[in-house]
């Protein structure tokens, strides 16, 4: 191993610590690289590696949802990622969601710990262009790297806006209007819920509507461009009345104890119009993140409108709701199955660089490249994961999509491939994909070890 070149990794987000993390358990040097604190972005708070900045979720726990199955598929392969989200995880219903200061904290300690990472707080302006590379720079590559990304690549970035939520403090919340209760009783009752009757949500709404954007400042307005998945509140209130009563407000398979079951017809009277729920945000439950209310709109406009909300009139906010812009390379044109570059077979790229969405499917990219990056230095074969895992569909989508028309790709069960037999029961079809990913996931990991 003596004559192995360490492989460089660039950026500390969740993909870059997972694939640091994966080289180095495979025996051979890493060095990882991190700009903060010497050089800050736009969204990031601290100079941990893996902050999670949007929220603390990690998605659905349960293996027979998407984000659950992913969750499993990487428990199962080793992940760090994953591994530290279980051991930091705070009650969050059916979620896996962490107290993101700790989990972040202490992924920086393991990995700086290591003997053979090599973690370096610089910012890389350039492609290395000798050695094995794995880019994990994220949805806010510096200024330098990008260009040189382009210049290398010869293609444009492709950008997307995404947001972020406030954060209360537990104490300000009135718990005479607030509730503690999950939807449909799935796992603990971790979230906080504040009632709203019709009155109060269309002078919510129209408030919400008339509040004041903050500026993009460098990013160019008119060709902002939102994720579907993580749309701004502000945006799903102008896009029609019942547009968040269908989406993170909506009132239904909830129950208050000191209102009755709002789910039993003779208490139709009690149920509220709308639900706005507050995720539990660290282990302690001291801090309460506001559920799908990513916004743009300025400081104090979002003081004075979300403090309309029943439940949060004194509302304190530790963190303010932040906009940001998200920037992506065209993966179907750029990348293989292994997340190795088509026209440099020794550069990987992982994490929302390549067009994946989440924290989780950031963990995935960053173990795939990670993996493969050492599977080269060790001068083996790089490995594509079973098309009929979670895993091994998303990453065959991003390298074979239409480029076209290529856009961000979250975790989902409509990438994998049709069962032999049309199941109609969406639970009992979704537990089938289930048990398949994992099968095939156990019968390839077994194949993997007898092969090496």
């Amino acid at each position: 191993m003596a004559d192995i070149k360490p492989i460089h990794v660039i950026g500390g987000g969740l993909a870059g610590t997972e694939a640091a993390w994966q080289i180095a358990q495979a025996g051979i040097p890493v060095i990882l690289y991190e700009m903060r604190p010497q050089r800050s972005s736009p969204a990031h708070h601290s100079e941990h590696l893996a902050e999670l900045v949007c929220s603390n979720s990690f998605g659905a726990q349960s293996s027979d949802r998407a984000s659950g199955l992913l969750h499993e598929e990487l428990r199962r392969l080793g992940s760090i990622v994953i591994g530290k989200a279980d051991e930091h995880s705070v009650p969050a219903g059916g979620a896996l969601a962490v107290d993101r200061a700790i989990f972040s904290r202490n992924l920086t300690e393991t990995l700086d710990q290591h003997p053979l990472i090599d973690l370096r707080r610089e910012e890389v302006p350039a492609i290395p262009t000798e050695g094995i590379s794995v880019l994990t720079t994220g949805p806010l590559t510096s200024p330098a790297l990008a260009e040189d990304l382009h210049r290398f690549t010869g293609m444009e970035y492709m950008s997307f806006f995404d947001a972020a939520s406030p954060i209360v403090v537990g104490e300000s919340i009135d718990f005479d209007v607030a509730f503690l209760a999950s939807r449909y009783d799935r796992g603990e009752a971790a979230y906080l819920n504040c009632p709203i009757n019709r009155e109060q949500y269309l002078h919510f709404r129209q408030e919400l509507c008339q509040a004041e954007q903050a500026e993009l400042k460098d990013f160019e307005q008119e060709t902002a461009k939102f994720f579907e998945g993580c749309l701004p509140i502000e945006e799903m209130a102008r896009r029609g009345e019942d547009t968040m009563r269908y989406g993170p407000l909506k009132p239904v398979g909830l129950f208050d104890a000191r209102q009755g079951d709002f789910r039993d017809p003779e208490n139709k009277a009690k149920r509220p119009y709308a639900v706005v729920q507050l995720r539990q945000e660290d282990r302690a439950g001291q801090l309460w993140n506001m559920v799908g209310f990513q916004t743009n709109l300025r400081w104090g406009e979002q003081k004075r409108v979300f403090q309309l909300i029943p439940g949060l009139e004194n509302a304190e906010f530790v963190r303010m709701g932040v906009m940001h812009r998200n920037t992506f390379v065209n993966a179907p044109e750029l990348l293989h199955a292994t997340l190795q570059f088509k026209q440099r077979e020794t550069l990987f790229a992982a994490g929302q660089l390549v067009g994946t969405e989440g924290y989780t499917a950031a963990a995935a990219g960053g173990w795939l490249a990670g993996t493969n990056a050492a599977r080269v230095a060790l001068g083996q074969a790089p490995i594509a994961l079973p098309a009929t895992t979670m895993m091994g569909a998303l990453f065959e989508f991003i390298s074979s999509a239409s480029p076209k028309h290529f856009q961000p790709m979250p975790p989902n069960f409509g990438i994998l491939p049709e069962l032999p037999k049309r199941i109609r029961n969406k639970q009992e079809r979704y537990g089938l994909y289930r048990d398949r990913a994992l099968d095939d996931l156990f019968a390839w990991m077994h194949q993997l070890r007898v092969a090496a």
